[in-house]
């Protein structure tokens, strides 16, 4: 199964990530998360593992593949990126950081000013993704940047379900009906989390969402979660809403 993680920035889209990598192996399924946030430098630490190197070099690093890209332009579609097919286990290795079972890639980072545009890297998370053979028990988990742009690039439609995070904010509220009709319009389940909300807000925030049939999954704020983040720590100690989430996920 692949997941897609979405949402506002600052919404929790990687904390999601983390605990629902870690309750997954705890079930004893091989779990891969895909960082394919160009601008996210804490997942691994919340993963706890190393920051690995960028999946991007293993295929000749940014300019390499933006050459690629340039000349095919305008027929984007013709440019094959990954060109071979891959399991969780015949990965790269010197490009996967793993802990307690979780393995983590990160398809590329925005390492210096003025180097240009993230499009190489999300184009080549929707191939690597893509090119994923997985068995009947593995999970990809796939944390995505802030916002919808990954819509556009198409990484979206490689997943099997799309989790959406939503904090308890207006802008969240808006974003969630623009993901919904996206989702629709690629064919892929939709479901929220909201994330960070007591019960009388949660009730507000159903109440302003078009589908409220779609929360699946209500976590309230954890001081003992935000102090891991703050302090870059691992989630090793999950958290009760996670369990039944994975029974919803497998269920559907």
């Amino acid at each position: 199964m692949k997941i897609a993680i979405c949402g506002k920035g600052g919404s929790g889209k990687s904390t999601l990530a983390a605990l629902l990598a870690r309750e997954y192996a705890r079930r004893n399924r091989p779990v891969l998360v895909v960082d394919t946030d160009e601008s996210n430098l804490g997942l691994h630490r919340m993963l706890g593992t190393d920051a690995p190197p960028d999946l991007m070099d293993y295929f000749g690093g940014k300019k390499t593949m933006g050459a690629k890209i340039m000349v095919a332009m305008p027929d984007f579609a013709s440019v094959n990126l990954v060109e071979e097919a891959w399991t969780l286990d015949s990965l790269p290795k010197g490009y996967v950081a793993e802990d307690h079972g979780v393995r983590l890639v990160a398809i590329g980072k925005i390492h210096d000013a003025g180097e240009g545009c993230a499009c190489p890297m999300g184009m080549l998370a929707r191939q690597f993704l893509k090119s994923l053979r997985l068995d009947d028990n593995d999970v990809v988990i796939a944390d995505t940047e802030a916002g919808i742009e990954h819509f556009g690039r198409g990484i979206d439609q490689e997943a099997d379900v799309i989790l959406m995070v939503l904090d308890p904010s207006f802008e969240s509220l808006r974003l969630a009906e623009k993901v919904r009709q996206m989702a629709g319009g690629i064919g892929v389940p939709l479901y929220y989390v909201l994330n960070k909300a007591d019960p009388a807000m949660a009730a507000r925030m159903c109440e302003g969402i078009a589908d409220p049939s779609r929360i699946i999954c209500e976590i309230p704020q954890e001081p003992a979660i935000l102090a891991a983040g703050l302090g870059g720590q691992a989630l090793t100690d999950g958290h009760p809403a996670i369990g039944p989430l994975v029974e919803v996920l497998e269920g559907r």
